[in-house]
């Protein structure tokens, strides 16, 4: 797909995702629309034999929703794809729900329990790790936030995934800047990422999380075969596509009142429009 058709799909996502966290009353939206389009990216163009109709194919890349407070971003991708069904998604915050606030394997296409910050960079190295043992082709995707970069055992997956040379292991920072604690340079300085991670050995890319096409130029330029794990860091805008949500830390885990869910949609619809023409 091109980039203005991920676009479009990104779109569609953003504006089901709005609807179904206000519907649910609760969910971190800032986080969820900040990570949309790169998630979007990964399902529809980046990883390969994804298929609903085989959601254990040994072939299939892996995915690992480390921030894993973020999973409705996750839950309206898997439904896009055909995951989930439609009146399954409507069930977010109703009892007896398989659907949580953070990703459980219960839920199609969900590969492992995440969310407890930190742990999810780990895993994706044993997957890794597991693929170069088995000599399959398949490659694993691990999405981090910024404000979960203060967990320690962060730092020791990525000196393994130096160590066993995981050229297949993918690691994404969502960089907004914004945590639920405000802002990540006054919580934790993280800068400069790019410096900290190459030293760690990693293959560091930059990108323009919000930029479609620059989503695609970052996941075209990885390359596969140096022997180095690769990390993007996704430089993004917290609640991205809505305008009044955009920049602002409260929206971490803010919930939509009625009016907000419609001024939010009639703005995403708007963009769908255009796209579609």
């Amino acid at each position: 797909m091109n980039a203005k058709q991920l676009e479009l799909i990104a779109e569609q996502n953003r504006k089901r995702l709005v609807e179904v966290v206000y519907a649910a009353k609760a969910g971190h939206i800032g986080g969820d629309l900040s990570c949309l389009n790169v998630m979007t990216a990964l399902y529809f163009e980046v990883m390969k034999n994804i298929d609903p109709a085989q959601p254990k194919n040994p072939e299939r890349d892996r995915f690992v929703l480390s921030k894993g407070h973020c999973v409705e971003a996750l839950y309206v991708t898997l439904e896009a794809k055909g995951f989930l069904k439609p009146e399954v998604l409507d069930t977010l915050g109703k009892f007896g729900s398989i659907l949580s606030g953070h990703p459980t394997i219960e839920v199609p296409g969900i590969e492992v329990n995440s969310g407890a910050l930190g742990h999810g960079l780990s895993i994706g190295v044993g997957m890794a790790i597991a693929a170069k043992m088995d000599k399959k082709p398949y490659r694993t995707y691990v999405m981090m936030g910024d404000g979960e970069q203060g967990e320690g055992s962060i730092y020791e997956a990525a000196m393994a995934g130096h160590r066993y040379q995981l050229d297949n292991l993918v690691a994404i920072i969502d960089r907004n800047h914004l945590q639920i604690s405000g802002n990540t340079e006054d919580v934790m300085p993280l800068d400069s990422i790019k410096e900290r991670w190459s030293a760690f050995g990693w293959d560091v890319i930059e990108l323009n999380g919000d930029s479609m096409d620059d989503i695609l130029r970052a996941f075209n330029s990885i390359d596969y075969t140096n022997q180095k794990p690769h990390l993007l860091v996704s430089n993004t805008t917290k609640g991205r596509g809505v305008s009044f949500m955009e920049g602002i830390a409260k929206w971490h885990h803010g919930v939509l009142n009625e009016e907000q869910c419609q001024d939010a949609v009639k703005e995403i619809e708007k963009r769908i429009e255009e796209l579609k023409n």
